[in-house]
């Protein structure tokens, strides 16, 4: 657990306020997930067209043994909500530099992102994600907490990986969110080998 935190840490940096932390307690692992996205501010202080997303996540099992990944985006979107991407990801394997399509829109109750991007790199894997939150309210002071992300890659070589990660919860204070999760995933050729992590998570918007 002392990895764990130290890892929360180091990935958490104040970048920006309203930066969401979500640590989730599984029977199998314990991680910590930061996951934003933020427009940048034109000379008006108005949200121009270019996006910043980042996702810092760290994770430690009842073995110790610890994960990590970072990625980062920046993305040009035009009005319809399509923009093009160029994106940052640095894994417990290497780097992976990608580039592709984007879409976001984001209202009141919901928030859906999603890109469809390839590496840049001589041997290139496909990456399908998406992100989608919807938030409605229950009563004055409570809304409800749903989101769903769903991360699909592949290479050239037919080597498939699929993860799911569910959260279904409520939220209060305008700040906290609680609830149960899962994590799943499958990864393999023409077989598959599976795994999930099924647990509670606490989500705060410092």
């Amino acid at each position: 657990m002392h990895r764990l935190c130290l890892l929360m840490m180091l990935l958490a940096h104040p970048a920006l306020a309203q930066l969401p932390v979500e640590a989730f307690a599984g029977h199998e692992r314990t991680t910590a997930d930061v996951l934003w996205f933020r427009y940048f501010k034109n000379t008006s202080e108005e949200n121009s067209r270019f996006l910043f997303f980042n996702r810092s996540r760290a994770s430690v099992d009842y073995h110790n043994k610890t994960a990590f990944g970072l990625t980062s985006a920046v993305s040009y979107n035009f009005t319809s909500g399509i923009g093009i991407v160029a994106v940052a990801q640095f894994l417990n394997t290497g780097f992976y530099p990608k580039a592709g399509i984007q879409f976001f829109t984001r209202k009141k109750t919901f928030t859906l992102f999603t890109w469809l991007v390839t590496e840049t790199r001589s041997d290139p894997s496909l990456d399908f994600f998406i992100l989608s939150r919807y938030e409605p309210a229950l009563t004055e002071k409570l809304t409800l907490f749903s989101q769903a992300e769903l991360v699909n890659t592949t290479d050239r070589h037919g080597y498939y990986q699929f993860i799911q990660r569910i959260r279904l919860g409520v939220g209060f204070r305008q700040a906290w969110q609680t609830g149960f999760g899962a994590d799943l995933q499958q990864a393999g050729k023409k077989t598959f080998a599976t795994a999930q992590n099924l647990g509670v998570f606490i989500r705060k918007e410092f």
